[in-house]
């Protein structure tokens, strides 16, 4: 099969001929058929997060199952199912007492034709749902939506900031949105993002390149925010994050911090009861979360059509790569066939 192999730190990924394993006792061979470009598989080409090489990189993607192993029950050929980096064994005590989640992350392999997964690391979803929009749901809107509905359970009425406005950002916008906020402020320096923010959600933005924008969410919010949320992976605007809050306040820190950055906070800040917390993937339990945030879409609650900038195959990963740097999309989709 073909595939986009990263092999290694600041070099674009080449397209080769791989070869792939039938699927042993309890995994399942998917034929892909979209997969997004997350901001998370740049950190590795970046070099901002350390993966050895040679890797099939790519985890936010939809496709059909073609085979599966002797001991799958849950799937057969045919079906539709999203992937999830978010893979679990459903037998640890992690599992049994309510997270399950076992980190898996580059083990999905998505910039491929093919993916073999195991059963725990894929969802059925019905078939009406478009696979190009409901590879989103594999990674950015999990993660965004999973932020404020999950993470930091946003309560209806209260007031939120969202810094960032790529996929994830957008998807926390939403996830906002529908918890019942009042107000969802914008965060970016990117005019066209911050109008997308709009048509998704938010009513109000904030142009951060024109300045600290601190002062001004603090203006609009009398004093501080409920919650904020930093969906960059930047130490000063996760400090930014916190600076925003009102006391009592929540921020929740979704973006990937390159490795070694420290996030520093005014200390007295705690005293008014200022919380920071992260969040991994929203907060998921993707086989439940999937199946509702595409009965969410259907029913236009959640927005995915205008998520997506551009479409392309596999060979533009690294355009997909180079426009998501320069500010240009929200998300490109890879398509590897015509059924999304």
């Amino acid at each position: 099969m073909k595939a986009a192999i990263f092999h290694g730190p600041h070099q674009p990924l080449s397209m080769e001929d791989v070869d792939i394993d039938k699927p042993l006792a309890r995994e399942v061979l998917v034929r892909t058929v979209a997969s997004g470009v997350c901001h998370s598989d740049l950190h590795f080409v970046d070099g901002l997060y350390p993966y050895p090489a040679p890797a099939v990189l790519g985890h936010e993607a939809a496709g059909i199952v073609e085979e599966v192993g002797e001991l799958v029950t849950k799937f057969q050929p045919g079906d539709h199912v999203i992937a999830c980096l978010s893979a679990f064994c459903g037998n640890c005590e992690r599992c049994l007492t309510g997270h399950p989640r076992v980190h898996q992350f580059l083990n999905v392999s998505s910039f491929a034709e093919q993916m073999l997964v195991h059963e725990n690391a894929i969802v059925k979803i019905r078939e009406d749902m478009p696979l190009d929009r409901a590879a989103l749901i594999g990674c950015g809107v999990l993660t965004g939506v999973g932020a404020a509905l999950n993470t930091a359970k946003v309560e209806p009425g209260s007031t939120t900031v969202v810094f960032g406005a790529g996929g994830v950002g957008l998807a926390a916008i939403q996830g906002c949105r529908i918890a019942g906020a009042l107000k969802i402020i914008a965060v970016d320096m990117v005019e066209s993002k911050l109008g997308l923010a709009k048509e998704l959600g938010a009513t109000h933005t904030i142009d951060a390149s024109q300045g600290d924008p601190v002062g001004q969410i603090r203006e609009m919010t009398d004093g501080g925010a409920d919650y904020t949320f930093e969906a960059i992976g930047n130490k000063v605007v996760a400090e930014q994050a916190f600076d925003a809050l009102r006391a009592g306040g929540t921020a929740t820190i979704i973006g990937m911090i390159p490795v070694g950055d420290k996030v520093e906070l005014t200390g007295s800040q705690f005293l008014m009861e200022k919380k920071i917390q992260g969040c991994t993937m929203g907060s998921n339990r993707f086989p439940v979360d999937m199946p509702r945030y595409i009965d969410f879409y259907l029913q236009g609650t959640l927005k995915l059509d205008e998520m997506i900038t551009k479409r392309g195959k596999l060979e533009d990963v690294n355009e997909a790569f180079r426009a998501m740097k320069d500010g240009e999309v929200a998300r490109t989709v890879l398509m590897f066939d015509e059924e999304g």
